[in-house]
């Protein structure tokens, strides 16, 4: 039994990973805080009622360090590179939800998040938690870089053709849909129920934080430099995320190699489906779950390939791979309390 924190848990992700970790059965939840919210739990989220007495205050790092084994940190951005060093040096485990570990030159993270970083030292000790990529890693890590929604799914849906014919793809655009909660719980009028409903539209188009994110990774899978064009809109529903990837390639491939490529990559991995020919995933059959479901289509000529890519934004986007993480940190089997 490990003793667990969350810090953020005023926030959708926070929420997530309580509910998870709620039922997980090696895991106990002493210590829980946000920045602007104190009160009981149940308080916070009446669906909670009945279920824990957790209180929440502010982080105070001494607290969370006699309280915790291992700590969440369901926070913005920045606000990690405060909390982070302080539970390191203590000995403590972190995975962090933010995206202040994932890009590992401090300059494209400035650049990208509009921060300074302060933290070269911790950046660099970083593990990104992609299991399905790096699971030998996440084992004997103290700091996880849990990676952000979009950049999950895309990662997953690209990994098995950029780590083998990476030098002949030509072009990568990334039409990516999110629900409303990938945005957080901030209140900003953008985000308003009557400027989201009945709407659709693109935001951040070839400028959003996450593309970095994914050439970096894409560009290790393939030991060779790749780019993503990246365009994501908002979907007027709570949670989700499809991403339709199209991958122009200069030598030609039929759909046989293609799908059996991504059969024997994903043949062991438990939360990566790849579904049958001529099926194409859903928001809907993901939601709620840790799992990545795949539909794989390539053109006539045989130079395009259409990969179709969904998650739930708050699960394998965010908390459920935090605890995937986690298990995997110690030594717990990697499905524990995800299925």
């Amino acid at each position: 039994m490990i003793k667990v924190g969350i810090v953020g848990i005023s926030g959708y992700s926070g929420l997530t990973a309580l509910e998870i970790l709620l039922k997980h059965p090696h895991v106990r939840v002493t210590y829980v805080s946000a920045n602007n919210t104190e009160g009981s739990l149940s308080d916070i989220w009446p669906q909670l009622t009945g279920r824990t007495n957790l209180y929440c205050k502010k982080f105070d790092l001494k607290t969370a360090v006699d309280l915790c084994d291992l700590i969440f940190l369901a926070v913005p951005h920045t606000a990690s590179l405060e909390i982070t060093p302080g539970l390191l040096n203590a000995n403590k485990r972190v995975v962090d939800l933010s995206g202040d570990y994932r890009l590992k030159n401090i300059k494209d993270y400035e650049k990208w998040y509009g921060a300074k970083h302060g933290d070269a030292k911790n950046l660099k000790k970083a593990v990104y938690g992609l299991p399905e990529l790096y699971r030998q890693d996440i084992v004997k890590a103290q700091l996880i870089s849990n990676p952000g929604c979009y950049p999950t799914a895309a990662l997953l849906a690209l990994a098995p053709l950029s780590a083998f014919h990476g030098h002949d793809i030509s072009s990568i655009i990334i039409d990516a849909k999110s629900g409303v909660s990938g945005a957080g719980r901030k209140a900003k009028l953008s985000l308003n129920f009557t400027e989201v409903n009945e709407n659709f539209k693109a935001y951040k188009v070839l400028h959003h934080q996450h593309a970095p994110e994914i050439d970096l990774y894409l560009s290790k899978f393939s030991n060779h430099q790749l780019n993503v064009h990246f365009v994501p809109h908002l979907l007027p529903i709570n949670r989700g995320i499809l991403e339709t990837i199209y991958v122009h390639i200069n030598e030609k491939m039929g759909f046989n190699e293609l799908y059996s490529l991504y059969q024997k990559f994903y043949k062991t991995e438990p939360f990566v489906r790849l579904l049958p020919k001529g099926q194409q995933p859903e928001i809907k059959h993901v939601t709620g779950t840790n799992m990545c479901d795949l539909g794989l289509e390539i053109s006539a000529d045989s130079r395009l390939i259409v990969i179709t890519s969904v998650i739930d934004n708050l699960v394998k986007g965010a908390a459920g791979q935090a605890v995937q993480n986690m298990n995997i940190m110690c030594g717990f089997k990697e499905a524990e309390g995800l299925v």
